[in-house]
């Protein structure tokens, strides 16, 4: 089991919500003009006054929305205080679909058909009955989820507000969203209703998430997840000692997976990962268990070895069973697999407009774009090649996903409600 404690720090390293850039790219003249005179509008000017004016009420949506728990499957009551608030600060029309997500729409001016979104997460990764309450230490605020995402989704009301306060108009329609089921087996699913079944005409999109201000995401990391379940009769250790023992079987299947997962993952591909994360079953230490199941990851940056390791971890499953069947055991145990999460991947060309757009705004703060690849809800619009990014939340933050998450509320926070701003304007259109 010794290498596959190896491959679990390699899955460790890839579940950073925006993993960092792996390379700087250049930004061309047009878009850093373009930038530079959007920038210049009193309107504009106007609007990041009134972000910076904000920022208490701000941070006091933060502390109101971190204590209404929403985990996966379960956001609804956060979504109904988020939507108050895009009430509040002036969407022209508000509703929530059919799965949950949370959506304001500002009306542009062109009368076009094709809107730009912008959204945060409204879950957490947190189950029912976490303490949610805010704490706070000096000026850093502690509570789980209060970065992640949390802090995003007040970034839209400031900049909602900022964009009405100043008379800012749109060409485009913008869509401003509360999406669920961006953590863990919500499996994206906010995203994939809205690019897959709501009809609605997306020309591209902006998602906040993430950590500091510079990082972009313009490429999604794939990951394929499976709940195996392995069962069997079940009985009494001494009385029934030799019968088929689903956790003895489960346990070949670890051991010929992470073998042969290894082998493949330490070849000469592009980096792919998998780990098995939960373990269960059984009911006591003197019994055979009826049931043994287990939930593994699988990530990689190409699709194609995606499903290589998709294949043979399938594999691995059948083969392991049939030997421990084959072993001279009495009865048989049978397997059952179960698909809980499909993220696909897919990567933007840096040239993109949008992309190139996000760079130069993200330079106009002073702060050094990185382009990187990360698991957030842009995989589902990258996959299809609709132009899409996922910006950083700013501030100053740390312990995502633990119970001793914190945000500290530095110059970069308000600085990072602008940047979204500025890159939602210049991808919307508009008008002075």
């Amino acid at each position: 089991m010794k290498s596959f404690v190896k491959v679990s720090m390699v899955a460790i390293a890839l579940m950073s919500t925006c993993i960092s850039a792996q390379e700087n790219i250049n930004i061309e003249k047009k878009y850093t003009k373009e930038i530079a005179k959007l920038v210049k509008s009193k309107k504009v000017e106007a609007a990041f006054g009134h972000i910076d004016q904000q920022e208490e009420q701000t941070m006091k949506d933060l502390v109101t929305l971190t204590e209404i728990l929403a985990p996966p499957f379960k956001e609804e009551k956060r979504g109904k205080a988020f939507a108050q608030m895009l009430i509040a600060a002036g969407v022209d029309s508000l509703w929530t679909d059919k799965v949950g997500n949370v959506i304001g729409l500002r009306k542009g001016t062109s009368g076009e058909s094709g809107f730009v979104g912008i959204d945060a997460h409204l879950d957490v990764v947190f189950p029912e009955g976490t303490n949610v309450s805010v704490t706070k230490v000096g000026d850093t605020l502690k509570a789980p989820g209060i970065g992640d995402d949390t802090r995003g989704l007040t970034m839209l009301i400031s900049m909602l507000k900022a964009m009405n306060k100043s008379g800012i108009q749109t060409q485009k329609d913008l869509l401003i969203v509360g999406t669920v089921g961006e953590e863990g087996l919500g499996d994206l699913r906010g995203m994939k209703y809205l690019f897959n079944e709501s009809g609605l005409p997306i020309d591209s999109w902006i998602a906040i998430d993430g950590g500091d201000i510079g990082r972009i995401s313009n490429a999604g990391l794939g990951s394929k997840r499976y709940k195996v379940i392995v069962r069997g009769k079940g009985g009494h250790s001494w009385g029934h000692f030799g019968l088929a023992n689903p956790h003895h079987a489960l346990g070949k299947v670890i051991s010929l997976f992470s073998s042969d997962a290894w082998t493949y993952t330490s070849g000469n591909i592009p980096k792919t990962s998998f780990n098995v994360g939960r373990i269960g079953g059984g009911t006591s230490v003197n019994s055979i268990p009826f049931e043994s199941w287990m939930e593994v990851d699988m990530r990689a940056l190409h699709p194609n070895n995606l499903d290589e390791i998709e294949k043979l971890f399938k594999l691995s499953v059948d083969k392991a069973i049939s030997e421990y069947n084959s072993s001279g055991i009495t009865d048989e145990v049978t397997y059952e697999l179960i698909q809980i999460g499909d993220r696909p991947s897919g990567e933007l060309s840096p040239s993109l407009p949008l992309i190139q757009k996000t760079m130069a705004a993200t330079e106009h703060f002073g702060v050094e774009p990185k382009l990187g690849r990360g698991s957030t809800n842009i995989n589902i619009p990258v996959s299809k090649g609709i132009p899409s990014v996922c910006i950083g939340r700013g501030g100053k933050g740390g312990g995502a996903h633990s119970l001793h998450e914190w945000y500290l509320n530095d110059e970069t926070g308000p600085a990072s409600i602008k940047l979204a701003l500025l890159i939602t304007l210049a991808e919307a259109g508009f008008n002075k």
